[in-house]
């Protein structure tokens, strides 16, 4: 079992950044790859981006490609997104989640997931 948990949601304002973490636990997590999702109110979960299990490949969904980066640090065994240049549309629940390689873009490829963090983009 691995166990996720993320954090560093909040509220900010368009142009804004945040930074979220995703804290994993269990099973060797350096052994997955690792993905972020978010989920906006009416709407299905969407693919973010991804990282590979020892980083060195990347994904990202073509609406966040140069204002978010995906990076892990295996030693403390969580999964960073740096947000940048936000705007209101980016707002929803984002989740990190986990699964054995190859690394995917698709939410039911993954095994493991988090809570959840609420990101809202003012305007």
């Amino acid at each position: 079992q691995v166990q996720l948990v993320e954090s560093g949601g909040g509220l900010v304002q368009a142009g804004g950044s945040l930074r979220l973490s995703c804290a994993a636990s269990g099973r060797t997590v350096s052994a997955y790859a690792m993905g972020w999702f978010r989920q906006a109110p009416g709407k299905e979960r969407e693919f973010v981006s991804a990282i590979s299990p020892r980083g060195l490949s990347t994904s990202y969904a073509d609406s966040v490609k140069g204002r978010f980066t995906i990076s892990r640090d295996n030693a403390k065994n969580t999964v960073y997104l740096e947000m940048n240049s936000l705007t209101p549309e980016d707002t929803a629940v984002y989740y990190c989640a986990a699964k054995p390689l190859p690394l995917t873009i698709h939410p039911n490829d993954y095994n493991y997931w988090g809570q959840g963090t609420q990101v809202t983009v003012s305007s």
